[in-house]
């Protein structure tokens, strides 16, 4: 493990999600159906774009804008994918996976138990960001899941 300066450490209050998508408008009206994202604030430009909101998921806030590719702004659709996931730690993983399926998700991978203690399950939103969707089925002490996953590596 890495040694944290805490007084670097002690500043940082929050990490956030920030999110830069094409039709930043249609991408809050799926996470409100998908995930009941809870709309708390927008900042649009006179033609419409939006050059920030914040949405609750949870007790977490997610930022999102349109592309800016004036600025290199750009989501996933123009880069061609992304190398980031969001997990979302859910009560029942099978009915959040269905709802942003019926939303407009793509499913990657299907609802499963995982070594990990996690029933959990990936899917793309209409937007290319990638979600890792789980729920706890089984308290794993960290020493038993490096053990499980040695196993399944060997």
């Amino acid at each position: 493990m890495t040694d944290i300066n805490l007084t670097s450490a002690n500043e940082i209050k929050a990490v956030f999600p920030y999110l830069r998508v094409k039709d930043a408008a249609t991408a809050i009206a799926f996470y409100v159906q998908a995930f009941g994202a809870r709309e708390l604030f927008r900042l649009s430009e006179p033609n419409g774009r939006i050059g920030h909101a914040e949405l609750a998921i949870g007790n977490a806030t997610l930022m999102l804008s349109d592309e800016y590719p004036e600025h290199d702004i750009l989501g996933p659709q123009s880069l061609g994918g992304t190398g980031t996931s969001i997990h979302l730690h859910v009560v029942n993983t099978d009915a959040v996976a269905d709802r942003a399926v019926a939303a407009g998700a793509t499913l990657v991978r299907e609802p499963m138990d995982q070594f990990y203690g996690e029933r959990s399950c990936s899917i793309r939103d209409p937007f290319g960001h990638e979600w890792s969707v789980g729920q706890e089925i089984e308290k794993v002490s960290h020493e038993e899941i490096q053990r499980r996953f040695t196993a399944l590596c060997s």
